[in-house]
C-alpha cells in the first residue's frame, strides 16, 4: 500500500552533536593509497599502506588466489607504483593482478 507523503505529519527529531575535537585534528587521506607491505592469512590478504590503514580482502573474494597453494600466494610483486600486487605465471602457478583502488572505492552504481 502506498503512502501519500502528504499524509504523514510525523516530525523527527534530530539531535546533534559538536565534535570533541577540532576538524583539522583529524587525518584523512588525500594522496594515491600505496603499498607498504602484504601478508596473508588462511582467510584474508592483508595489505599495509604506507599511510597507516590496513586493507583487508577476503581471498572468497579472488578465486585464483582463494584456490591457490599458500606457498604460491607469497610469490607476489609490488608493481612499480606500489598501487598493485602481481603474480606472474612464469614464476609462480598464480596468474593475478590485484589494484588496491578496485578495493577501497568509490563503488559503482548500477
Amino acid at each position: 500500500m502506498a503512502i501519500d507523503a502528504g499524509q504523514v505529519d510525523e516530525k523527527i527529531e534530530v539531535k546533534r552533536y559538536s565534535l570533541q575535537q577540532p576538524l583539522s585534528a583529524y587525518t584523512f587521506p588525500t594522496e594515491t593509497p600505496r603499498i607498504h607491505q602484504v601478508r596473508f592469512d588462511e582467510t584474508h590478504i592483508h595489505v599495509d599502506l604506507v599511510d597507516g590503514r590496513i586493507l583487508s580482502i577476503p581471498l572468497a573474494w579472488i578465486p585464483t588466489l582463494h584456490q591457490a597453494d599458500p606457498q604460491e600466494r607469497e610469490k607476489y610483486e609490488i608493481n612499480r607504483s606500489r598501487t598493485g600486487l602481481i603474480w606472474d605465471p612464469d614464476r609462480c602457478a598464480i596468474n593475478e593482478e590485484l589494484f588496491i583502488r578496485d578495493y577501497l572505492g568509490p563503488y559503482p552504481t548500477t
